[in-house]
């Protein structure tokens, strides 16, 4: 906590002129620069990281956005080059972003936050995945099988459905009830993805699916994992490297995808994206502070996972990349190098 704080103390401190002294000087003669190296795509996005130590350094700044802030941070992704933005959850904390008998309301400095950045993702080229989340508690393996927290997930689609579905970003739903696949997915797991995209169907007939488990070293990419594959309704699968959680070497990656891109063709149900972990532990892995990954890891985890998933997000934009002089930060002084490091290797691909 004391070093969290610490950072926020420079960012206070830091006008745009010093914050510019501070992107980092990485050399980019050193980092991979394939054409082959597919860029980043997309990222989750949220209101309120869920989990509050690790979102300390960009939580505060989020709950006092306004409506404005939350405008110029969607502009300033999209000018990122990301396509995609998967919002990770509707309510966390038994309070939700928008307005709903369910739970009582987030007090933010938006009062509509959802409203205001799909609006905003209209304008600029957005395309958002809905997460349906958290109804329950988030760190409880059984939110996905009580029946009262999925009584609330089912009713919040309708809502959100009825009140935002009108937003052409609204593209799609994204189940956020992680699966650990050990090395396959349960049958409760299962029946939770069908369940939510039978209703999802029918709200939205043209709104794609995606899911995002992790488990990804785990998987048994066989017969069974593809009759698995087969049995959910779903659009897509993003598999997470797990590289920032420190379960995964960035050396491992690239045959845990290829495998399970073999699976997929197999298949042929939903299609194989990548959900890449651009940060790290500031110490005890899930007991700390997130902050950015060097440049160079990110590199190498993007060029280990190109050439088997057809898109690449990352976890996440938000808290780990700002613009230098944007006016809606939020993240650590590091969250600048990043940003400046990629666009940098970004322009130098054209």
């Amino acid at each position: 906590m004391t070093h969290a704080l610490n950072r926020r103390e420079v960012l206070s401190a830091m006008g745009f002129g010093a914050a510019a002294l501070a992107v980092s000087s990485v050399d980019m003669a050193a980092v991979p620069r394939s054409s082959g190296i597919k860029p980043i795509s997309g990222s989750w996005f949220e209101f309120q990281h869920h989990a509050t130590v690790e979102g300390v350094d960009w939580n505060p700044a989020c709950a006092r956005f306004s409506a404005q802030q939350w405008d110029a941070k969607i502009k300033e992704i999209a000018e990122a080059g990301l396509e995609y933005l998967v919002l990770m959850a509707t309510a966390v904390y038994y309070r939700a972003f928008y307005e709903t008998a369910i739970y009582p309301k987030w007090e933010l400095g938006c009062p509509d936050p959802l409203e205001v950045v799909l609006s905003a993702a209209d304008k600029y080229g957005v395309k958002f995945f809905i997460g349906c989340g958290f109804y329950g508690d988030w760190e409880s393996d059984q939110i996905i099988t009580d029946s009262v927290g999925e009584k609330k997930r089912l009713q919040s689609l309708e809502e959100i459905a009825k009140r935002y579905g009108h937003h052409p970003s609204f593209y799609g739903w994204y189940w956020p009830d992680e699966a650990d696949i050990h090395p396959y997915y349960s049958p409760e797991f299962i029946r939770y993805v069908n369940l939510n995209s039978r209703l999802a169907r029918q709200l939205k007939p043209e709104s794609k699916i995606m899911i995002a488990p992790y488990g990804t070293r785990n998987v048994h990419p066989d017969d069974a994992y593809v009759r698995q594959l087969d049995a959910m309704d779903l659009d897509i699968i993003a598999y997470q490297d797990e590289v920032g959680v420190r379960k995964s070497k960035v050396s491992e990656t690239s045959a845990f995808y290829e495998g399970l891109r073999k699976a997929h063709d197999r298949s042929q149900k939903s299609k194989i994206w990548a959900d890449v972990e651009i940060f790290e532990f500031e110490g005890e892995v899930y007991k700390s502070a997130l902050i950015p990954a060097s440049f160079d890891r990110v590199v190498r985890q993007l060029e280990a996972v190109s050439p088997w998933v057809d898109q690449i997000l990352v976890y996440q934009y938000l808290g780990m990349m700002n613009a230098p002089g944007t006016a809606a930060f939020a993240g650590s002084a590091a969250s600048r190098n990043l940003y400046t490091d990629y666009r940098t290797w970004l322009g130098a691909r054209r």
